[in-house]
């Protein structure tokens, strides 16, 4: 076995259900407070999380990874943008627990997540990443997202402008 799984147990992959809400939110709340992946800087609320969480589990499009039984990552996709036209245009996200990168976790969930956009009958899936989280990146170059563009200084957090990278992944 490699041993990067031994260090972290075996990952498995299910579909999110409502009683993962507070995990959830908590890697989402922690990703908003120490990272550029989520550009805002306003903690997601109880009810604000249970409202997101109901609108991907409605559509089949949450995932949760765990590792020994914990919550270890969640992956979601959702409307890459609202008119009809964009309908079978879906944009993923993935994030995994401080201090449980680098275990597979994160290719697990981005795994489950392809195959089910795939399986719902999706067209491409674009992701939208800051141009300087590498990982994320390399974790969809893996996939066989292709690089679509950059965007230079369309967002801001932490008193300074981010560059937003848009790769995209074909699934016919």
């Amino acid at each position: 076995m490699n041993p990067i799984y031994e260090r972290g147990g075996a990952v498995t992959v299910r579909p999110a259900r409502p009683g993962d809400l507070e995990a959830v939110r908590a890697i989402r709340n922690h990703a908003i407070e120490h990272s550029t992946a989520l550009w805002t800087e306003t903690p997601q609320s109880p009810v604000e999380g249970a409202a997101w969480l109901a609108a991907h589990l409605a559509r089949g499009s949450a995932f949760v990874a765990e590792v020994a039984g914990e919550v270890a990552g969640f992956a979601v996709y959702g409307p890459w943008r609202e008119l009809d036209g964009y309908r079978y245009t879906v944009e993923d996200s993935v994030y995994v627990r401080e201090g449980r990168h680098g275990l597979g976790i994160g290719s697990a969930l981005l795994g489950a997540l392809v195959a089910a956009a795939r399986e719902a009958g999706h067209h491409v899936v674009i992701a939208g990443i800051e141009a300087e989280n590498t990982a994320s990146v390399r974790l969809h170059q893996r996939f066989g997202f292709e690089h679509a563009g950059t965007v230079r200084e369309v967002g801001t957090k932490f008193g300074r402008w981010l560059d937003l990278t848009l790769m995209r992944l074909p699934l016919a």
